[in-house]
C-alpha cells in the first residue's frame, strides 16, 4: 500500500506523532502485513510517504483489515482529515530487481507511458539501474483498481491509477542519477518524480 500526502502545516507535529505512535503499528499488526515504512520528501509534490508491504493483496481483504479501515480510531479520523492532496494505492509488486532497501527512495509515476504495462521491460530497466553506484533495488507498483479506494480527503474525480516505479538508493545523488537514467531509458514525458529520505521502518515481529 502506497499512501502519499501533504498535511495541514498547523498540525504537522500531531500528524507525525499519530503516524509514529499509532497508525504504523496498528497496520503492521494486521494479518498479512510485513512492514510499514515512512519517508519524507526532499523533492516532490507531497511531503510524506507511507509504504506498507504485505504477503499478498489478500491482506486487504481480511475481516481485520476491513474493521480497521472502516472503524478508524478518533485520532485517525482527526489526522486523516488533515491530509492535503493525498493519494492511496493498493498495488501488486512486479519486476522487482535487486535486494535490500536504501536510505533514499526515488518515486516515478509512469503515467500513460507504455513501459508501465510491461513488467519485463521494467525489469530490464531495473538491471540497468543496478549498474549505477548506490542503487540497490527497484520495483514496479501496479495499482489494483478495486482495492485502491480513495482516502477521505482524496479527490475521487479524475483519479489516475498509474504504475509507480520505486528505486532504492544509498544516497541522494544516487537516487537522482537513477531518475535521470530511468527517464532517459523510458523516453517521453513522465508525470513527475520525487526523491525521499527514509524516516523509519516497523517490521512484523513474526516476519
Amino acid at each position: 500500500m502506497f499512501v502519499w500526502t501533504n498535511v495541514d502545516p498547523a498540525h504537522d507535529d500531531d500528524f507525525n506523532r499519530w503516524y509514529d505512535r499509532e497508525h504504523v503499528e496498528e497496520r503492521v499488526n494486521l494479518p498479512g502485513f510485513v512492514s510499514g515504512t515512512r519517508y519524507q520528501s526532499m523533492k516532490g509534490p507531497r511531503q510524506y510517504l507511507g509504504l506498507y508491504r504485505t504477503t499478498s493483496l489478500a491482506a486487504f481483504k481480511t475481516p481485520e483489515y476491513f474493521k480497521a479501515f472502516q472503524q478508524q480510531t478518533p485520532w485517525s479520523v482527526t489526522n486523516l482529515a488533515r491530509m492535503r492532496d493525498p493519494i492511496r494505492r493498493v498495488c501488486s509488486i512486479d519486476a522487482e530487481v535487486g535486494s535490500g532497501m536504501g536510505a533514499w527512495l526515488a518515486v516515478l509515476r509512469l503515467g500513460n507511458n507504455e513501459i508501465g504495462s510491461d513488467p519485463a521491460a521494467v525489469a530490464k530497466l531495473g538491471q540497468k539501474l543496478l549498474t549505477l553506484d548506490g542503487v540497490v533495488a527497484s520495483r514496479l507498483l501496479t495499482p489494483d483498481v478495486a482495492l485502491s479506494t480513495p482516502l477521505p480527503a482524496e479527490n475521487a474525480n479524475g483519479r489516475v491509477l498509474d504504475p509507480i516505479l520505486l528505486i532504492e538508493a544509498s544516497s541522494e545523488p544516487a537516487a537522482a542519477n537513477a531518475v535521470r537514467l530511468a527517464a532517459e531509458q523510458i523516453g517521453g514525458e513522465l508525470d513527475g518524480h520525487a526523491i525521499l529520505q527514509l524516516s523509519w521502518q516497523l517490521r512484523d515481529r513474526a516476519a
